[in-house]
């Protein structure tokens, strides 16, 4: 009983950091705030994640690995076909798990979107930490772009590949908000998001 009262307080700790640094971002958002509204203590913190960065980092890790996975699945199958894959095809593979897996269904959800769209601004050492959980699909989608578009050289498409993220954290960062391309959780709001943000980065990553 002691060990599942201990990761039910862990798995609060982490949803109301979540939720805090979505709503005030990392240096708005105390561990004792985090502590009271988890209904915890403040050693709970130190015990279950050492520091406060490392309770962020424990945050974007468990968001960040099931869209990695997702990504390089999504990859992994277009790869395996004959022909090489469109650039939408590629930005859909890389776009699709960014919003699939953190909105879709329960509205908290939202919240989740928020709170990716708000670490890629955040200082380091947090912008580090969240490019490191990223790198592996960053690389990956790099090398099949570089494939698919052999005349841009690797450094532009660097530069590409950030404006694509920079866009999905704009997008990220509103989302929710009645004028924002993501509007809500449903699934048809985030088709939409998806199929509107592939329509609209394809053509850049050609020029």
């Amino acid at each position: 009983m002691a060990g599942a009262a201990s990761a039910d307080t862990k798995e609060q700790l982490l949803n109301v950091a979540e939720q805090l640094i979505a709503e005030r971002g990392y240096a708005g958002t105390t561990v004792r705030s985090i502590a009271n509204q988890a209904n915890a203590n403040l050693a709970a913190v130190n015990y279950h994640f050492g520091s406060k960065e490392e309770l962020f980092r424990a945050i974007f890790s468990r968001i960040a690995k099931p869209i990695v996975a997702e990504q390089l699945t999504m990859l992994a199958m277009l790869q395996e076909r004959e022909s090489l894959p469109s650039v939408e095809e590629i930005l859909t593979a890389f776009l699709k798990p960014c919003l699939k897996k953190i909105v879709h269904g329960e509205s908290f959800q939202i919240v989740r979107a928020q709170f990716m769209g708000r670490c890629w601004s955040e200082p380091e050492p947090l912008q580090n930490i969240a490019s490191g959980e990223f790198m592996e699909s960053r690389l990956a989608f790099l090398d099949i772009l570089q494939k698919v578009i052999p005349d841009c050289s690797r450094k532009d498409l660097n530069w590409k590949l950030d404006l694509v993220i920079a866009t999905l954290i704009r997008v990220q960062n509103e989302a929710g908000k009645p004028d924002s391309l993501l509007k809500s959780s449903q699934p048809e709001d985030v088709d939409y998001a998806i199929q509107y943000l592939v329509k609209f980065l394809t053509p850049g990553m050609s020029i």
